[in-house]
């Protein structure tokens, strides 16, 4: 089935994704107590105020205005340096009061929000020509917006667990999230859990998203294994694929869906149910992961 809602595509939809979720962190920062900042969330070695001061370091070096250089020390939950540079931000603020934080998250997101709405408001006409710095490189405009949306609606949702708030399981940023993890299911499938030919493998998102689609595992021109993603009925773009091997089905929520993906839940945490291969299903949530 096609997902619902459907995560959006284009320019204004993705602007209007990241103002939903841009502004829901600051409505869940602003009531919160110095006992509020200090809870740990799911983002290992994370408080609730780190993860406001992330959000705020990155949308701050996104408007041209990077953090100064801070010493990182060798936190346990730093596994890469692309670690110990997202940890730079967070570092810098740790002394600070979280009131202090959410008053430049306020800031920062305002004028971040006002310039994508003049981004908006004067689309490019060649967007694929635009390109966006970012921490791994420049990307083109939309991809680096999915990207941001997904980075700032995953951090959503750990505040929201941290302090017992959850909500935007529904939103447009939560359909973007999934749809991201959807497009990765072959490369999930086939390279991480190692799922062999013949077998297919489907996830059911049982909601708030709502979406139903998978994987069929069969041998490329080079011999090896190679996953063709299948869309709402068992077809693809080219149109219906026969269900044909052993198949397994994953039915998942979307809180669970989206936790294990972004690495915050081990598959032993989860709540899903499967009709087939035990072992097939816990492989690939095993390796659904998609976050750094």
């Amino acid at each position: 089935m096609p997902m619902h809602p459907a995560a959006p595509e284009d320019l204004s939809g993705l602007v209007d994704a990241y103002t939903q979720t841009a502004q829901a962190i600051v409505d869940l920062a602003f009531p919160c107590t110095d006992r509020d900042f200090d809870k740990p969330t799911e983002c290992p070695g994370w408080t609730v105020k780190d993860q406001l001061s992330h959000i705020v370091s990155a949308e701050s070096m996104l408007m041209g205005r990077p953090d100064p250089q801070v010493e990182v020390p060798d936190h346990p939950h730093l596994h890469s340096e692309l670690n110990r540079a997202i940890e730079a931000g967070v570092e810098l603020r740790r002394p600070r009061p979280g009131s202090e934080v959410v008053a430049e998250l306020q800031t920062v997101v305002n004028r971040r929000l006002g310039q994508l709405r003049d981004l908006r408001d004067n689309e490019p006409e060649d967007l694929d020509s635009v390109m966006i710095e970012m921490p791994p490189g420049p990307m083109p405009l939309l991809k680096a917006l999915r990207v941001r949306v997904n980075d700032l609606w995953c951090h959503e949702q750990d505040i929201r667990a941290a302090l017992g708030r959850p909500g935007n399981l529904d939103s447009l940023a939560a359909a973007t999230f999934c749809q991201t993890v959807m497009d990765a299911l072959p490369m999930i499938v086939v390279r991480r859990a190692g799922v062999p030919t013949g077998r297919v493998v489907m996830i059911e998102l049982t909601g708030p998203v709502v979406a139903r689609t998978g994987v069929r595992v069969e041998e490329g021109e080079d011999g090896r294994p190679h996953g063709s993603l299948m869309f709402s009925g068992g077809t693809d773009e080219t149109g219906p694929i026969p269900v044909i091997g052993k198949t397994t089905s994953i039915q998942i929520s979307t809180e669970a869906f989206t936790r294990r993906a972004a690495g915050r839940r081990a598959t032993s945490e989860l709540h899903y149910s499967v009709h087939g291969d035990d072992e097939v299903a816990r492989r690939v949530l095993d390796a659904l992961v998609i976050t750094p």
